[in-house]
């Protein structure tokens, strides 16, 4: 029981700070503990990974306000230098692509569901960027929980099997 615990804070830690690699510590806890179950292994990952995101969720959604120095460093008033106007000319095409995404997410509401379930089990477009795009088209708690915990359970339940297999796959 104590592996799972540990499993589900480190994917909380991996989901709040991408330095945080869950899918290299669970590969390792598996390797090193043959015994652990790969699902519930899976499931620990899951609910970690999902209620980390659901902070990025709710806080692009407006649900939760940041902390204020945070909240007035993303949102203070900067003098154009030079080097910002070029940086808003160098960005100016991703962030109307990013502009063009969340409009076509607005009324296409099953196609920001679909696009954050795929990225919930592969991994592409990042999971969490698709999680506050999420929370910027209000996509529905339920879905966002719903797509998250099914996609998620299934890639670390893959990927903590993955010792298991290769293992396998050597002896014989």
């Amino acid at each position: 029981m104590s592996w799972i615990l540990l499993t589900l804070g480190v994917a909380f830690g991996s989901a709040i700070v991408p330095l945080i690699n869950a899918e290299v510590f669970l590969i390792g806890l598996c390797a090193s503990q043959p015994g652990l179950h790969w699902l519930w292994l899976g499931a620990a990952v899951a609910v970690g990974q999902i209620a980390g995101k659901t902070l990025y969720y709710l806080a692009a959604r407006g649900t939760i306000k940041l902390p204020k120095p945070l909240h007035d460093r993303l949102h203070r008033e900067r003098p154009m230098t030079p080097r910002r106007v070029r940086w808003q000319l160098r960005t100016k095409r991703v962030r109307a692509w990013l502009d063009r995404l969340r409009e076509r997410c607005h009324r296409h509401p099953h196609w920001m569901a679909g696009t954050y379930g795929v990225s919930s089990l592969v991994g592409l477009p990042p999971f969490m960027a698709t999680s506050v795009l999420a929370g910027i088209v209000r996509m529905r708690l339920a879905t966002f929980l719903t797509a998250g915990l099914a996609g998620r359970w299934i890639r670390f339940s893959l990927i903590a099997a993955s010792p298991a297999v290769f293992a396998g796959w050597l002896h014989h």
